[in-house]
């Protein structure tokens, strides 16, 4: 597969995971950190919407020709980060937050810094 192809597929991920997360908050941020507040629902939608940004530029800078590898290691920085995070506060998170937070976010910054070193600058 090529890395055009595997970065027009994070893209997508990036927009839908980071719509759903926009729009409805609440599921995600009892997954993740077990509780559904208002706080946890703000910085859920703010996550979100960082991942539609993301995803929306990458997708652009696909279709225009633009650089895509700021766009990736964008990406990987939101989840290196969403991981080191989840690490931290393991011990106060549900198995499923720790979890699969942490194997979603190691895989996508992983999957974004691989393909970022495949495609042109």
């Amino acid at each position: 597969m090529e890395a055009t192809t595997i970065a027009r597929q994070i893209a997508l991920g990036r927009l839908v995971l980071g719509g759903v997360l926009t729009v409805a908050p609440g599921f995600f941020t009892r997954i993740w950190v077990g509780e559904s507040t208002p706080g946890a629902k703000v910085l859920g939608a703010g996550f979100g919407a960082r991942d539609v940004a993301i995803g929306a530029g990458l997708w652009h800078a696909l279709d225009s020709g633009a650089h895509t590898r700021p766009w990736l290691l964008a990406g990987a920085g939101g989840d290196v980060v969403d991981l080191v995070a989840t690490l931290a506060a393991r011990r106060s998170l549900p198995l499923l937050g720790r979890v699969g937070v942490a194997a979603f976010a190691a895989s996508g910054a992983a999957l974004s810094v691989w393909t970022a070193r495949q495609v042109a600058p």
